[in-house]
């Protein structure tokens, strides 16, 4: 499918305030950050929760562990998709029993990423209570998963796609919404 149409809904500096008020929102919802552990899902979750990170240590002066989580091998469609050599390795902090897991991801849309998330975390412990933060929502659920916080919240079309692109993934911090030749 070709695309012709991409359309610039966030910039750098729109990402860099969303993911400031992100850290904000989490710290004043957990009453500070003592049991926190951000999670980002591979591959644009993880530089999200370093972020995240960097963003809390900076007003609170306390860093937050941060651990990343590949869902590859969770998802309900992996027979339909193509095992690539790309499942990487999970790195989660080896204490996340009775923690709050804060779920780091770019994009929300149909919430299976999400749900094969939830599952992959449990193999590493039992948290107290699990959170999900999202750069971006785009809506078009499938599964009732909703995000604890948004960065922005974008309506679109089933046959668009929410590009997220990331400083340290693609050399440049942007969002955009694509949309494929002859769909307005």
């Amino acid at each position: 499918m070709a695309f012709r149409e991409r359309v610039k809904v966030m910039d750098a500096d729109d990402i860099r305030r969303a993911v400031r008020r992100i850290a904000h929102e989490i710290v004043e919802r957990n009453h500070g950050v003592e049991d926190v552990v951000l999670v980002g899902l591979r591959t644009r979750g993880v530089p999200l929760a370093e972020r995240l990170a960097a963003a809390i240590a900076e007003f609170e002066g306390v860093r937050v562990p941060v651990g990343s989580l590949d869902i590859g091998l969770y998802r309900d469609d992996i027979q339909t998709q193509q095992l690539r050599a790309r499942i990487g390795p999970s790195d989660v902090p080896a204490d996340i029993e009775g923690r709050t897991v804060v779920l780091v991801d770019d994009v929300l849309f149909t919430g299976r990423s999400v749900r094969a998330a939830l599952d992959a975390l449990t193999d590493f412990g039992r948290p107290g209570q699990i959170q999900l933060a999202v750069l971006v929502d785009r809506g078009h659920r499938q599964l009732p998963i909703r995000a604890d916080y948004v960065g922005k919240n974008i309506p679109t079309a089933l046959y668009e796609k929410v590009e997220v692109l990331l400083a340290e993934t693609d050399g440049e911090d942007e969002v955009r919404i694509v949309r494929p030749e002859g769909e307005v």
